[in-house]
């Protein structure tokens, strides 16, 4: 998916959605357009806008499609009362996430590529679906033919262990990883409001 300017893309929504924003030159930068704008007469942003800001912010954050993110709302709205938590668990249980949660990208951008030129396996089997969705008991694995590649071949060194969320596991000697458990979702820890997302479409 071709995404633009990532810099300017995040200054408009207001958060660090990308890796490359994810600075302290980002945030001074933020700061000074916050600053500017609170000098001038304050304009109430509509609803509307709102709504549409943390859409996009939820959209770039897992870097899918408009259509992509559309069928999730409408599976979650579909299946549960709770639909908020079924599209976090959906979007978190897509492979491209679930190598990023592994530590085996530093971005999702770069988990997307990992999975669709099929570097890793599911249960032994290679995939290029990078959003297949995971399941609990689900063994990922780096295939055996891309593990001396420049992605892997010093991922002993690069991966941390302790960033791990508790529902997935990974071992550097093995070079495999298991989905513990289905991600849960917590309001706060992420960068956009699903809340909002979920009043977005239900226009």
């Amino acid at each position: 998916m071709k995404i633009g300017p990532k810099y300017k893309i995040a200054k408009r929504l207001g958060a660090p959605i990308f890796e490359k924003t994810q600075t302290q030159k980002f945030e001074i930068s933020l700061a000074r357009r916050a600053n500017n704008r609170s000098a001038r007469r304050p304009r109430q942003a509509s609803d509307y806008k709102r709504q549409l800001i943390e859409k996009q912010k939820m959209r770039f954050t897992y870097g899918i499609s408009e259509k992509q993110l559309r069928g999730y709302i409408d599976e979650a709205v579909e299946k549960s009362r709770q639909p908020v938590a079924v599209v976090m668990e959906r979007l978190e249980t897509r492979l491209d996430n679930t190598i990023y949660r592994m530590g085996l990208a530093k971005t999702r951008r770069l988990a997307r590529q990992i999975a669709s030129h099929g570097h890793t396996c599911v249960n032994g089997v290679k995939t290029t679906i990078p959003s297949r969705r995971v399941k609990v008991g689900d063994v990922i694995s780096i295939r055996e033919g891309s593990r001396q590649t420049g992605l892997f071949i010093d991922l002993a060194e690069k991966h941390e262990i302790t960033a791990l969320p508790s529902w997935v596991t990974f071992d550097v000697k093995k070079m495999q990883g298991e989905v513990k458990a289905m991600p849960a979702y917590t309001p706060g820890e992420t960068l956009f409001d699903p809340e909002q997302v979920m009043e977005y479409y239900s226009r």
